[in-house]
């Protein structure tokens, strides 16, 4: 029955009734049908990374200024998606799936991606769990005290982010070939849930990470219509939001709705990404160095101009306009910390909702209630603001590509090394959701992370308050004492060194390597 697939793991009966036959045989078609596509696309991404390395900057395509001049719309938001104002982000283990489909959230992201450290447990033991959630069959039960954690009668609506396009999933091969981790992750949760997600009022949602423009877009869009045609499905049931953070992919955001208006629900702003791709993108370009991470907010000029002109295309074509990540998390036992921390949230959700977001992203429960009451402050009863057409924004591309000023010190660049070395460290551990320094870092954070020092050392900037030059050397030095730093903290506390050891070796190579590697989590995947 499924010829050409090769599984590298022996599977338990439970994981077989994941990857039945219905399920591999729509992974194989998808594979055949659409990763040589796949792969010219990526070809593509160097060739446009070759070109902006020779100066060449980005800007709204010519050849398709009829779509974003004409008044089309997307498809009709299904009832379930129309009132997104709070979603709820995180991985897809077990109790988190629970309480976050419990918490008092609209919606629940459950992430295949950067959220996810990707080993074949967690990918296939996840897709376990959302068929369970999707079931109402899940349940966990905690060593500790036997406690059981059960859905409620009224849950939120679920949607699964699967991997970008980058990336394989090494243990399912077709024809000899990795398979797409992307098509594999949508492939095994539609086939294994659209009926029964069609029998509980809901449907297939998706979110869609990492697209660097309208092509790619297109790709998943023609890979949703051969699924729905393979698996009986009307077209049009598949929903998709796009996150939007690419700088690439912020020029064509009329043009990804339109390849996708048959199965879209809008466009988010993934705010971290969008920086990581900011200094990626435009990493040879000394005019274009960030300052230190936490200087680079959303009221700078080139993210507030992105955030607008998202908010005016989507709601040109009435759908969601998302906001992104506060990564603050409630800080126990220390009363002041936790309400700076707080008020932080309460103020960029607000911001969010004034500029016309029609919704926004949480990483934990303890703050539901506070992006909740900045929404309804604005929304009042209404499930979005598509209404606000922002008719007053006009966006350049200079606007888009406005360099933010600011310093570099040793204080960032040492925060970069600990939460670098540190989040990598638990993603080698099969742990890519991390609370750091009260802080929920993902990959996105350590992107940025290792990417500014690659940047800084390249062109040799200088701190601010040392006067030092940037270079490798001072850089190997910094990232020796923060280690000793980290293994004195530690004290006797169990961890693995061997991750440690990987996860420093990683962090100096990325950082210091003469060529860039395009995301940290391809040369980490071969380390799990």
């Amino acid at each position: 029955m499924n010829e050409g697939i090769t599984i590298v793991p022996a599977l338990n009966a439970e994981e077989k009734g994941i990857l039945n036959s219905t399920t591999l045989e729509l992974v194989k078609l998808l594979h055949r049908q659409f990763n040589t596509r796949r792969l010219e696309l990526l070809e593509q991404r160097k060739h446009r990374q070759s070109e902006l390395d020779d100066g060449k900057k980005p800007g709204f395509l010519d050849e398709t200024k009829n779509i974003r001049d004409d008044n089309w719309v997307v498809a009709p938001i299904p009832d379930d998606l129309k009132d997104r104002r709070v979603e709820i982000t995180g991985p897809v283990d077990r109790k988190m799936v629970i309480n976050a489909l419990n918490a008092p959230v609209k919606t629940f992201m459950a992430d295949f991606e950067d959220s996810c450290s990707p080993t074949w447990s967690n990918i296939i033991q996840g897709q376990i769990n959302l068929r369970d959630a999707v079931n109402g069959t899940i349940e966990f039960i905690r060593e500790s005290d036997q406690k059981r954690y059960a859905l409620n009668e009224n849950t939120a609506t679920l949607i699964v982010r699967p991997r970008g396009w980058h990336l394989n999933e090494k243990h399912i091969l077709i024809d000899g070939e990795e398979v797409s981790g992307g098509l594999f992750d949508f492939a095994v949760f539609l086939a294994n849930n659209h009926e029964s997600l069609r029998h509980n009022g809901s449907g297939p949602y998706f979110y869609l990470p990492k697209l660097e423009g309208h092509l790619e877009a297109r790709l998943w869009n023609d890979a949703f219509i051969a699924a729905q045609d393979f698996l009986s499905i009307t077209h049009g049931t598949i929903k998709a939001t796009v996150l939007i953070e690419t700088i690439l992919a912020a020029f064509e955001m009329d043009e990804i709705l339109y390849e996708l208006r048959e199965h879209s629900a809008g466009l988010n702003c993934g705010r971290w990404d969008y920086i990581f791709s900011f200094i990626k993108k435009f990493r040879n370009d000394p005019e274009c160095i960030l300052p230190n991470r936490n200087d680079v907010s959303m009221t700078r000029h080139f993210l507030k101009s992105y955030v607008d002109q998202l908010i005016k295309t989507c709601h040109k074509r009435n759908v969601h306009a998302m906001g992104g990540m506060a990564a603050q998390i409630p800080i126990k036992n220390d009363p002041e910390k936790n309400d700076l921390a707080m008020s932080k949230v309460q103020s960029d959700k607000l911001r969010e909702a004034n500029a016309g977001h029609d919704g926004t992203w949480i990483a934990h429960p303890g703050l539901s209630s506070i992006a909740m009451d900045a929404f309804d402050s604005v929304m009042a009863n209404q499930p979005n603001q598509i209404g606000n057409k922002r008719d007053d924004v006009n966006i350049s591309a200079n606007d888009l590509l406005k360099t933010p000023s600011g310093s570099i010190t040793e204080d960032g660049l040492r925060e970069n090394i600990r939460v670098g070395v540190q989040y990598i460290e638990a993603w080698l551990s099969g742990n890519g959701c991390v609370p750091i320094y009260n802080l929920m870092e993902d990959a996105a954070t350590a992107e940025i992370s290792r990417s500014q020092i690659w940047q800084w050392i390249k062109h040799r900037s200088k701190l601010a308050d040392t006067g030092q030059i940037i270079d490798e050397e001072l850089f190997i030095s910094i990232v020796d004492e923060e280690m000793n730093q980290l293994a004195q903290q530690r004290g006797n506390a169990s961890y693995n060194q061997s991750n440690l050891d990987s996860a420093i070796d990683l962090f100096k190579n990325m950082s210091t390597n003469l060529e860039f590697d395009e995301f940290l989590t391809l040369p980490a995947y071969e380390l799990i």
